[in-house]
């Protein structure tokens, strides 16, 4: 054993605050005997750069401020250096503003912790890995407790369009012991923001669905662990990508409803059988994405793979090795997946995917795109009471007015599912709930409970426009938002519920910038935060306002709205309310009430 290593075995035994207690290294494990040279003393794993081949590295020293901060300091440090920050705080030998700045508002991103500097300097937001969108009670009753210090206004929990959850408020010097809690309900802060893979979206109806393709659940821990958790020490936190060019997006849809939204995903995963052999795979879809630079429709890859959790974590390995050795180091809007695969061509790129695959010798083989299905398909809906193929069993959707919990709402939630749910409860991108296997006799009773019912946010049987808001986090927290977005867009849902009538769901998505991280161009109505004008006291003056996109599509027919369908709307809601309803009303056969 090297001195390094033995300095990293050492310290290994007096850092594992950031280890889960399930996963502790064992004292006879090896460590990275063929990294042994750049295991970090910090962290006793080698850094995420030390995966770099050497002309990857010189292009990040010369990249872009992110880039250089992470060649500087390697962002995996952040594992254990939340944990000394912590400490010092908690103990008065140093103040959050103390905190080195590249640490404070890039390093950190790799346990969770984004800083809404802007809005509320000192506070984090902390991003979980909840791959699936799948959680239990007692996680649900911890959300809540974690940010109980931070007040009403401040401490909230959002449902993201990842399946995921977000927690709002938090301080540095809360955040060890909200990683060790996390650790030991089996979640994960680590490697949940920047560049890295996200949170991994799959079926909310996984294992429950009469007309499942491929259950997700499997594929999607599985996909987590790969990019998360790491083999050798047994640990959270993977180095091998922990320096990523970008942020990476995967999806797995479970059914042809495509409830995870491929289309929109660095990977996107569709269950196809083969053709001749009947065998259950999946078509793989390239590149889909959403910034302030460009929105991208993924592209047909002609890959399929084996629904098996081999087939499937090597060819997202394969990808991903090549997106973190080649993607763009200077330019971060051309550092996602879409720009690398029409750099190659998409045949070019599969070529690459295809002897990558093979590179590793697992038995994975990369077949052509399969037929999809061509017969008429309609997406199903995921609110309110539907029966599962289990027998006497049914599953109940729940509303999350854009996603936003209050701690007591988090609560009741959790109940919900102790009463009802074998204490499970299931998250969509539309940032709603699911309560599965409720027993079919007991749903009058759920559907009575008052929590779901009078004044309550939360709703069983929402209407078919209040129940498809989603908002992205607006501008109470993201110092990018133009507008406030939660807010505004739960109020004129509301609104436009009561003054029309529509025969079906209408999805309306709100995003306070054009980063669309309320993905507006997905939605049937998409309200993007921008400037406009008004007349006040007999002069134009600027006010908050929206762009309105019409017409995004999702499932088999995906489709994003690219353009303004209108721009300039002032936010006010004598302003804005007329002209939804107007265009409900032409576009979607609206009538007034």
């Amino acid at each position: 054993m090297t001195s390094k290593m033995l300095l990293a075995s050492l310290l290994l035994g007096s850092t594992q605050a950031f280890v889960p207690a399930a996963f502790r290294l064992s004292r006879t494990t090896p460590l990275y005997s063929t990294v042994e040279d750049e295991v970090s003393a910090r962290t006793g794993k080698p850094t995420g750069t030390s995966f770099l081949p050497e002309e990857t590295v010189e292009r990040a020293k010369k990249g872009n401020p992110t880039e250089k901060a992470k060649i500087a300091k390697d962002p995996s440090s952040a594992w254990v250096d939340i944990y000394e920050y912590a400490r010092k705080i908690r103990e008065g030998e140093m103040t959050w503003e103390e905190v080195e700045k590249a640490d404070l508002d890039t390093r950190l991103k790799y346990v969770g912790m984004l800083h809404r500097n802007k809005r509320t300097p000192g506070q984090f937001m902390m991003r979980m890995k909840v791959p699936n969108g799948i959680v239990n009670s007692d996680q649900m009753r911890f959300f809540s407790k974690c940010v109980e210090p931070y007040g009403d206004e401040m401490g909230v929990i959002d449902i993201t369009t990842r399946q995921n959850i977000q927690l709002r408020g938090v301080k540095i010097e809360d955040a060890a012991d909200i990683i060790d809690g996390l650790h030991a309900r089996n979640l994960t802060s680590i490697q949940s923001a920047l560049d890295s893979v996200r949170n991994m979206v799959g079926s909310p109806l996984a294992g429950i669905d009469d007309q499942e393709l491929v259950d997700t659940r499997e594929i999607c821990n599985a996909l987590n662990d790969l990019v998360s958790f790491d083999p050798v020490t047994e640990t959270r936190g993977n180095p091998q990508w922990a320096n990523l060019p970008r942020k990476f997006n995967i999806a797995v849809s479970g059914s042809r409803d495509d409830y995870a939204h491929t289309h929109i995903n660095d990977i996107g995963l569709q269950p196809c059988p083969h053709a001749e052999t009947g065998e259950m795979g999946f078509n793989v879809v390239l590149g889909g994405y959403m910034s302030i630079k460009r929105v991208a429709h993924s592209v047909e890859s002609n890959m399929w793979v084996k629904a098996d959790r081999n087939s499937v974590v090597t060819l997202a390995e394969a990808i991903l090795r090549i997106f973190r050795d080649e993607s763009e180091r200077k330019d971060r809007q051309k550092a996602r997946l879409m720009w690398l695969v029409e750099k190659y061509g998409v045949e070019e790129f599969r070529e690459a995917v295809v002897k990558e695959v093979e590179s590793y010798d697992r038995g994975v083989k990369i077949e052509a795109h399969q037929p999809a299905p061509t017969d008429t398909f309609e997406r199903r809906e995921l609110l309110g009471v539907h029966k599962q193929p289990q027998e006497g069993k049914v599953r109940v959707g729940v509303l999350v007015p854009t996603g936003r919990l209050s701690k007591k709402e988090c609560n009741e939630i959790a109940d919900l599912a102790d009463k009802y749910s074998e204490g499970e409860v299931r998250f969509t991108v539309e940032q709603n709930v699911i309560l599965p296997n409720v027993d079919e006799d007991k749903v009058d009773e759920l559907l009575a409970e008052p929590c779901v019912n009078g004044d309550s946010r939360l709703k069983i049987n929402a209407g078919f426009i209040e129940g498809n808001v989603v908002s992205c986090t607006g501008a109470q927290f993201c110092g990018l938002a133009l507008i406030e977005t939660k807010l505004n867009a739960e109020n004129i849902g509301k609104k436009l519920e009561e003054l029309v009538s529509v025969d079906r769901p209408i999805r309306i998505h709100w995003t306070g910038c054009p980063n669309s991280c309320g993905q507006v161009q997905v939605a049937d109505i998409g309200l993007m935060g921008g400037p406009a004008r008004k007349e006040i006291d007999g002069k134009m003056k600027a006010v908050p306002g929206v762009k309105i996109f019409v017409g995004g599509k999702i499932g088999e027919e995906s489709h994003l709205a690219l353009e303004p369908y209108k721009s300039g709307v002032p936010l006010a809601e004598e302003e804005l309310l007329p002209v939804l309803v107007e265009i409900l009303k032409k576009e979607f056969g609206a009538t007034d009430k």
